[in-house]
């Protein structure tokens, strides 16, 4: 198994620059609540000296409000949400700065409009969990407003990215720190080279 249960289209070890990725401008970390986002985000964004955002910070109070009281988005609540986020990775393309977010895109429509134009400036890093494990981590979990109860709706909105996506997969079960370590090297082995420094 690789490392941390990354999975994914990884490059081939040849010398053809052409089929290596473009070094990324964002890079969104995706999955249900309770899959470690924000943690691995975070992390991996202090590790490779990006700047970090957490989608939540994007919420209008409405949205908030209705997630605290156990109340499901809807996708007309998701859009204007989702568009800041989109404004957000594209400025920092435009201005060639680099960041990681952490955002559930739960579906394919979400993760759309938030790449956008930009293609292979934008790789997501679905963090994989099985619903058992991320239930008894929202169950440990304080001081955060999504519901355990909501969990079973997020799963039932959940499309998985596919491989036209060109997802980087990661299984949650290992140590945060772990998580990351894999997700730079295949980051790097896809590119061909070190990431870009910040920010």
């Amino acid at each position: 198994m690789a490392a941390a249960g990354v999975t994914g289209k990884p490059e081939s070890g040849g010398s053809n620059d052409d089929a290596r990725h473009p070094a990324p401008s964002v890079l969104v970390v995706i999955g249900v609540s309770g899959s470690g986002k924000t943690t691995v985000a975070s992390i991996l964004a202090n590790r490779i000296g990006w700047q970090f955002e957490d989608a939540d910070w994007f919420h209008p109070p409405e949205n908030i409000a209705k997630m605290k009281s156990g109340t499901a988005l809807t996708d007309e609540d998701r859009w204007p949400w989702l568009h800041a986020i989109a404004k957000w990775i594209k400025s920092n393309h435009e201005r060639g700065h680099h960041g990681v977010v952490a955002c559930s895109a739960l579906k394919r429509v979400y993760r759309d409009l938030l790449v956008g134009d930009l293609g292979g400036f934008v790789r997501m890093i679905y963090l994989e969990g099985t619903p058992d494990l991320i239930s008894e981590r929202l169950c440990m979990r304080h001081g955060h407003f999504m519901p355990s109860t909501l969990l079973d709706s997020q799963f039932a909105t959940l499309e998985p990215p596919t491989a036209d996506e060109d997802p980087i997969t990661v299984g949650i079960d290992q140590h945060p720190r772990e998580i990351v370590s894999a997700i730079v090297s295949r980051l790097q082995a896809d590119i061909g080279d070190t990431l870009p420094p910040g920010p």
